[in-house]
């Protein structure tokens, strides 16, 4: 997966690559997906979850820089690969996911895997977790439309924030940063996944 997905997409900071090597994808998934962990895509977890794909995920860690003492903020997180990943590069992550019983096995592959500088919780990922913030870094594992500020508002100052945009058939990562208490986006690289339900802009009834 390193060799073939990350490294040829330009993905060479060592401490991503030291994390993809080392923690076991195929772990994080349903046993019904095993075989399919390290497949150049997306995957569909249980509840309509999106495990990103290697290169898309790499890309977005990179962009981000993560550096050691950051405190990360990863919505959508699903099984917690994701989440796992971001705190061999961080300080603390805290993973959210919008069904109690997905939030509570995540945490459980988490702990038998020694991740002990993560937790995942239960809530609605467009509400974030306030309580733990500010964060330095926000991620989001799927899609959006929008991006609301209950999310934003929860990024420290200085901060960066990534997310895969849905624009018609294709997908644009833009990386966000907080400069003066608003959120300056920027062009990353094109990537695809599913709109995630809490991120969809609010359509304006018409007759």
């Amino acid at each position: 997966m390193v060799d073939t997905q990350v490294r040829p997409s330009d993905v060479t900071k060592f401490p991503i690559i030291d994390a993809m090597l080392e923690i076991p994808r195929e772990a994080y998934v349903p046993d019904a997906l095993r075989e399919a962990a390290y497949v150049g895509e997306n995957l569909t977890l249980p509840g309509g979850r999106t495990m990103l794909d290697p290169r898309t995920l790499a890309k977005l860690l990179d962009a981000l820089n993560i550096q050691p003492d950051h405190v990360v903020l990863d919505l959508g997180c699903g099984l917690g690969y994701s989440t796992a990943l971001a705190a061999r590069l961080a300080e603390f992550v805290v993973g959210v996911e919008d069904d109690e019983a997905t939030a509570d096995e995540a945490q459980a592959i988490l702990s038998a895997h020694d991740v002990d500088n993560a937790a995942v919780m239960s809530g609605p990922l467009a509400e974030g977790a306030a309580k733990s913030g500010p964060y330095d870094t926000i991620m989001i594992q799927g899609a959006v439309e929008q991006v609301p500020a209950a999310i934003t508002d929860q990024l420290r100052e200085g901060g960066h924030i990534g997310a895969i945009f849905a624009e018609g058939a294709l997908g644009v990562v833009r990386i966000g940063h907080r400069v003066e208490g608003q959120i300056n986006w920027r062009f990353c690289f094109n990537a695809g996944a599913p709109i995630l339900e809490d991120f969809k802009a609010t359509r304006a009834f018409a007759l």
